[in-house]
């Protein structure tokens, strides 16, 4: 199966259809409540309900996931029985391939519960109808042409005695993410050369400033007392998710100091030194931290 280890949970739904074509024979059975093996509509429910929560077990590359809803829903219209679920998940993977096994389960089960007294039966239109939840609901949020600096802060790295890993793995992130116009930095740890690199990308128009290293517990470690002051808004919940999701993976993810607020209308993130707390902090906030800019501008969070 794919790896899915770094996603991050959100609720996502799916709904998906299948229609079922229907001889009179068998509407009238129906119709009548006279179908020799059962309410069709009943059975067909409960079979749907199990092969969503039973589609990792059948479809091989399907991760295994929690189903917190799936309502079932019939449609008569003509000599049509129209069938339409949706499932609700709070995951990492979209939920339409669940969605999908489990209309085609409810449509044959309809189908074989009518067989035996109508041979004009017909499954068609087996189709997603809506998917929501995925990473695709919020690339929506990058703003045009929004520029972003990235500074990496490291004394070795500066001087050229070691290789920047972290820098070039936001950078990477930021590209996957649509964000292409990047100001790529290199500075030593020190608080004057931060500060000023800072308030150049500011006025160079820069609304995402991201830096990586010094939030560690060295004396050399001054990236958030050296940003701190410049906020005008500090967000505490941006770097709460951050290392709540680095927690899940390293325990020691609490021991970072990134800070995260506004200086302006530009976004200005501290994150670790480390390649995987780099790319861990950007796949726990990227995209989603890209709404930022609508709320900023008096937007609802649509």
């Amino acid at each position: 199966m794919k790896d899915i280890s770094w996603k991050v949970k959100t609720l996502r739904t799916a709904t998906a259809q299948a229609i079922v074509k229907v001889g009179n024979l068998g509407m009238e059975a129906i119709n009548n409540k006279t179908v020799p093996k059962g309410d069709p509509f009943e059975i067909s429910k409960i079979a749907g309900m199990l092969a969503v929560k039973n589609t990792a077990g059948v479809i091989p590359h399907c991760h295994p996931m929690p189903t917190e809803n799936t309502d079932i829903y019939f449609e008569i219209s003509g000599n049509e029985i129209i069938i339409k679920l949706s499932v609700t998940t709070i995951y990492k993977t979209g939920c339409e391939i669940e969605t999908i096994y489990g209309v085609t389960t409810t449509a044959v089960t309809l189908y074989d519960l009518l067989k035996p007294i109508d041979t004009d039966l017909e499954i068609t239109d087996i189709k997603l109808l809506e998917k929501r939840g995925g990473k695709s609901d919020f690339v929506k949020d990058i703003e045009p042409n929004l520029q972003a600096s990235v500074i990496v802060m490291s004394d070795s790295i500066s001087k050229g005695t070691k290789h920047d890993k972290s820098g070039k793995a936001i950078v990477n992130k930021l590209e996957e993410c649509g964000v292409s116009n990047i100001n790529y930095h290199i500075i030593p740890d020190e608080r004057e050369d931060l500060q000023n690199l800072v308030n150049k990308s500011l006025e160079k128009g820069s609304k995402l400033i991201i830096t990586t290293g010094g939030t560690g517990l060295s004396p050399r470690d001054i990236t958030p007392e050296s940003l701190l002051p410049m906020l005008d808004i500090e967000i505490p919940g941006i770097m709460e998710a951050a290392r709540s999701y680095g927690q899940e993976r390293t325990p020691y993810s609490m021991l970072s100091r990134g800070i995260a607020g506004l200086i302006n209308d530009t976004l200005v993130l501290a994150l670790p030194g480390s390649t995987k707390g780099a790319s861990e902090s950007m796949d726990a906030l990227f995209p989603y931290i890209l709404h930022i800019y609508r709320v900023i501008k008096g937007r609802r969070h649509d």
